[in-house]
């Protein structure tokens, strides 16, 4: 990007600033008619040669400042055309003045890193009477085209913003929704600024609880959700409309705790339950403002399911924690084998020092029975839903996946019974299963009280006796023993406490997820880091982080 540039509107009139001089925006145009501009759309080739190979550092130069500054000018056709999708990115351009009412704008390029052109905008908002100023950045990416060889700005809606995604507009109005000030247990407001990562939850709970609160609209800049039952995501607020309170379960301290443990590893999440309530005391990602995985991720749990496998083999009478399994260094299961980390083998381990090994053979092994009666492929989809209460429709105040344990066939079946095969979990839902065993029966995670709109929260059997109390010494086995997989996580955190380590294989990506479960006197959190490898190293910081901030 040439140094000194600045693409900027002023008063409505769109200019470009070099070293500090204003020029026409017309003057920028000049001649880009002859410079490739016009076919932007990737679709009309102009000449029988067409330019390959990958674009060039003065084409990513020139490129990104004449659409930077068509833009500015407020020229969507020709900054379209500068696109490789001119048919989306010319409304989406058009929306910026018009439906986001931007009347002025500073576009500030910086240094280009490859292709991509990073930025700041600088503008302003006016609407009704009202004005203010919005900053950001975003970037843009230089490619060539398909069939016209020009350098063309790959097109998305995140070039415009970075929040905006596929089918969603900036819009500026009179809000939709009334203003909420949502607050935790001890009444601390709680901001999108200070928790960055309850971005998403703060809109849904505005969308859904703010009327109820009695709460008044403002005049706001925002995103129009592509789902029609999404939140809308405000960016601006130009007058504050009269917010009305919403109670949360949330501890501002807890939440503080998982903004920052989750800071150390990208697509990293958390969340974190009260045993004795199912209240949510903190959920949290990263990146902050990005898909929420703490509540929505479908992915598998690893190890971390083999709490629930565990609770299935003393139920069925396969075991206890303190009975003696094998645990050999692979197993087959029709005709599939399965190993152990490294292939390491226990000579005389029970159920107990397998859990805190994590010994897979262990968990397959003590399975072999259930097949004799027909029970292999259903048994722990029963365990999961009847008594841990996963995939209960779970009505929690936002937005959430409960979770999913299907059944199975075959080589599938012995892969879910160490948290594969088609399990899929969320930390919240980890978080839960860890509540549930510690609490010895499942009570639905939830952030706002079910009072506030009278809705019916998931319900789950107990645990049968001395269930929950051989999984709470397993889990403290595990946390407090020399060769337990979660000792050395957890070595930083007080008072009862007890942990499991996971460590999931992902089809396509060398490293496996990172998975973590553990808790603390009245407090279970669980952690994902995505390609973060061994539990305990990645996953498991980020849950002690959480619980040395719990009661």
């Amino acid at each position: 990007m040439r140094s000194g540039v600045k693409v900027a509107v002023v008063g409505g009139v769109f200019a470009v600033v070099v070293g500090g001089v204003g020029y026409g925006a017309y003057n920028v145009l000049d001649g880009l008619g002859d410079s490739g501009v016009g076919g932007g759309t990737d679709s009309k080739a102009t000449s029988s040669e067409v330019r390959t190979g990958p674009v060039t550092e003065d084409e990513i130069a020139d490129t990104s400042e004449k659409f930077l500054a068509a833009w500015a000018k407020g020229d969507a056709a020709a900054a379209a055309q500068l696109t490789n999708n001119e048919g989306d990115a010319g409304p989406a351009l058009t929306g910026f003045s018009e439906s986001a009412h931007v009347t002025q704008a500073v576009i500030t390029p910086g240094r280009a890193t490859g292709s991509t052109v990073p930025y700041t905008v600088k503008a302003t908002v006016s609407y009704g009477g009202k004005t203010k100023p919005w900053s950001y950045a975003s970037k843009l990416t230089v490619v060539r085209g398909l069939t016209t060889g020009h350098a063309l700005v790959d097109w998305a809606p995140s070039v415009i913003h970075p929040d905006l995604d596929k089918g969603e507009s900036l819009e500026t109005g009179e809000s939709k929704t009334a203003s909420i000030e949502a607050v935790d247990r001890n009444g601390e407001v709680l901001s999108k600024e200070k928790y960055p990562s309850l971005g998403g939850i703060l809109d849904e709970l505005r969308e859904k609880y703010g009327q109820k609160a009695g709460g008044t609209t403002g005049i706001e800049t925002w995103i129009n959700n592509a789902n029609a039952d999404g939140a809308d995501q405000t960016l601006l607020t130009l007058v504050e409309g009269k917010p009305g309170r919403v109670p949360t379960t949330l501890d501002a301290k807890v939440q503080a705790a998982a903004e920052t443990a989750v800071k150390k590893y990208d697509k990293s999440s958390v969340a974190a339950v009260e045993p004795s309530t199912g209240a949510i005391r903190a959920i949290a990602g990263n990146p902050a403002g990005g898909f929420e995985s703490a509540r929505f991720a479908a992915v598998a749990p690893g190890s971390t399911m083999k709490i629930v496998t565990a609770a299935m083999i003393i139920q069925n009478g396969l075991g206890s924690a303190n009975s003696p399994v094998q645990c050999p260094s692979d197993v087959t299961w029709l005709g599939v084998p399965f190993h152990n980390l490294d292939n390491f083998s226990m000579p005389h381990p029970t159920l107990k020092t397998a859990f805190a090994r994590s010994c897979n053979t262990a968990f397959i092994k003590a399975i072999g029975p259930l097949d004799q009666k027909d029970k292999a492929d259903t048994a722990l989809v029963d365990e999961a839903s009847q008594y841990f209460g996963i995939g209960r429709n779970w009505q929690a105040g936002v937005k959430t996946f409960d979770g999913d344990v299907p059944a199975s066939q075959g080589a599938e079946t012995a892969a879910s019974y160490i948290g594969q095969g088609k399990i899929r979990m969320n930390p919240l839902n980890m978080a839960s299963i860890t509540a549930t065993a510690v609490n010895g029966r499942f009570l639905q995670p939830y952030i706002v009280p079910k009072e506030l709109d009278g809705r019916t929260f998931a319900t789950a059997a107990p645990l049968p006796g001395g269930v929950s109390a051989q999984l709470k010494q397993m889990l403290r086995y595990t946390a407090n023993s020399g060769e337990g997989t979660a000792t050395q996580a957890m070595a930083s955190v007080r008072g009862d406490k007890g942990g499991k380590t996971g460590s999931a294989e992902i089809d396509g990506h060398a490293t496996s997820d990172s998975w973590f479960t553990g808790f603390s006197n009245d407090l279970a959190a669980a952690a994902l880091v995505q390609s973060g490898g061994h539990g305990g190293t990645a996953a498991g910081p980020v849950v002690a982080e959480v619980l040395r901030a719990g009661p």
